[in-house]
């Protein structure tokens, strides 16, 4: 599509790029302004989780299918890597097992291609499994990895490239208003603005921002190198903890009992928000985590007890004593605390924010532009 119009978006990170890439398509002249010299918060600070068995069924799990297939379509446009490789959630307990047994039926019944498998069929499909304490596991082939330090920067020069979007980096937003966008004593002007950025949401509208029902969650994060070189995982990994985690895995009835164990088991995994997943890029390098800390300010320290818990969990259900550790990082991403699952304001004329998708902006960000400005 081609028109005389032009859009401002604000935020290179995912959304910012999807919001530019919808925008494009539906024929906007569209400049993407970022603050930084390039993409450096929660969008580059994740596993690379393409990941539709966390979406409930309906609106969230299509729009997550959709993201998927546009991952894909640049990826293989770009030639860059992926890996398709799925997902396996293991159960060390009855009560995990039967958590994923209701799951099997559930997902399955709605058309979902899951599987379960029991502890000798996990050992002959992948490597690197423990499979000596656990049950089984439910695997589910729709999950793809990406590595997001690399995709988001070469996402962005894809659609400079194809679709001509202009990218503004080191620019820092001063103020908005219908039809501009200021940048210090520089002023731009555009038919639309789409503010996706959650650091300039919260400074450049904060009475907006406080009265809504969101939160900011710092997650905590781990690389590993397999000093062995073994083969890799071949599939991405998650414990017990994950069931909890996920809404889509409420459509297990027995999940109630599964969370009270936990409760009086694993308080200390609760307290901080653990769930306990490992991921492989290309390199075979392996992301691991994570922490859950909710609240407006943190510590801007890793805590090392959070990443120790991470990885005596782990090793419940993958082998890594070869691994050694390269990195540890945090990051922040928006939360909404009412069950919302994005923020889609029209706070004044012309001007729109898209944020807040709690953690989930790998696997729906690019599902939620083209549906929400689709209408504009």
């Amino acid at each position: 599509m081609k028109s005389n119009s032009s859009a401002i978006v604000i935020g290179a990170g995912i959304v910012g790029l999807a919001a530019a890439r919808a925008l494009s398509l539906k024929g906007y002249a569209v400049t993407v302004i970022e603050r930084s010299e390039k993409a450096v918060g929660a969008s580059i600070r994740n596993f690379g989780m393409i990941w539709p068995i966390g979406q409930p069924d309906g609106v969230l799990y299509q729009r997550s299918i959709r993201s998927k297939m546009i991952w894909q379509e640049m990826a293989d446009s770009m030639g860059s890597w992926y890996d398709e490789c799925g997902s396996l959630h293991i159960a060390n307990k009855a009560d995990e097992w039967d958590v994923l047994r209701e799951l099997e039926a559930a997902f399955s019944a709605s058309g979902r291609p899951v599987q379960l498998l029991n502890k000798f069929e996990i050992n002959k499909r992948f490597t690197g499994i423990n499979t000596e304490n656990i049950i089984g596991g439910l695997y589910s082939p729709t999950e793809m990895i990406i590595d997001p330090r690399e995709s988001i920067v070469a996402t962005a020069s894809y659609l400079e490239e194809y679709l001509k979007i202009d990218f503004l980096f080191g620019k820092n937003v001063s103020g908005i208003e219908s039809g501009k966008v200021i940048l210090g004593k520089q002023i731009l002007q555009a038919d639309l603005i789409v503010l996706c950025n959650g650091t300039d949401f919260e400074t450049l509208y904060p009475d907006l921002f406080i009265s809504l029902a969101i939160t900011k969650c710092k997650l905590q994060m781990m690389r590993f190198t397999n000093v062995q070189g073994e083969p890799r995982i071949g599939v991405s990994v998650c414990g017990g903890l994950s069931l909890i985690h996920y809404n889509s895995f409420k459509a297990a009835n027995s999940l109630s009992i599964l969370q009270k164990r936990y409760e009086t088991e694993m308080a200390e995994y609760l307290k901080w928000g653990i769930h306990v997943m490992v991921s492989q890029n290309e390199a075979a390098e392996l992301t691991v985590g994570d922490s859950h800390e909710y609240g407006n300010t943190f510590d801007p320290f890793d805590r090392f007890e959070i990443n120790q818990l991470v990885m005596e969990y782990l090793a419940k259900f993958v082998f890594c004593n070869n691994w050694k550790l390269t990195q540890s990082w945090n990051g922040i991403y928006a939360k909404m605390t009412n069950g919302e699952t994005e923020v889609f304001l029209n706070p004044e004329p012309g001007v729109y924010i898209l944020n807040g998708l709690g953690g989930a902006g790998m696997t729906l960000s690019f599902g939620l532009a083209e549906e929400k400005l689709a209408t504009l």
